[in-house]
């Protein structure tokens, strides 16, 4: 992925990202976007949401969850209520846990459910991205509520990042995918 340093890229990158990740999940029988993953065999990352996540439906509301957090930090700090982007209790080293706190949270949302709320706060998210400038995106310490960052680093953490994210998952689903 090119690097994102202006408005421009980053709302044509993180659209096209997440136009991406829908035509894979679209282009599997629907038996196949509900099911579950089956990874079993398959040399995974260390990281934690290789078994937190099992299934199309936890990594759709994690980016959903994701994206109320970049939504409720943009509107609280600009509205001048100063808030840092993970709440309280998290921080970037336990971060993990509020993750699990979101898959928890969503183990009765449906997966219609989570594809309309995904859709929904990728819009608000777009749409609060545009009434930004370039400055303010891709200036450090443009804002003091970002510290030593970029809101547009936050921007592009929630969305494109995230999305590619979604993708290596969801590669892995439709090749490992096996009907029970």
């Amino acid at each position: 992925m090119p690097r994102v340093a202006t408005k421009l890229d980053l709302v044509t990158s993180a659209n096209d990202s997440f136009e991406e990740m829908w035509g894979m999940v679209d282009s599997m029988p629907l038996q196949q976007q509900t099911g579950v993953f089956n990874f079993d065999g398959v040399l995974l990352g260390k990281e934690a949401h290789w078994t937190r996540d099992t299934n199309i439906r936890d990594v759709f509301v994690h980016l959903y969850e994701w994206h109320q957090l970049l939504l409720s930090w943009v509107a609280s700090n600009i509205g001048g209520d100063e808030k840092p982007f993970l709440p309280h209790p998290y921080n970037w080293r336990t971060y993990g846990v509020m993750n699990v706190g979101f898959w928890e949270k969503h183990q009765n949302t449906s997966y219609d459910t989570s594809r309309e709320l995904l859709q929904d706060s990728h819009k608000k998210v777009m749409f609060i991205i545009e009434k930004f400038t370039d400055t303010e995106l891709f200036e450090k310490k443009h804002f003091k509520w970002t510290g030593t960052s970029s809101l547009g680093q936050y921007c592009i953490s929630a969305t494109i990042s995230h999305y590619d994210w979604a993708m290596k998952k969801i590669k892995l689903h439709i090749k490992t995918y096996k009907e029970l």
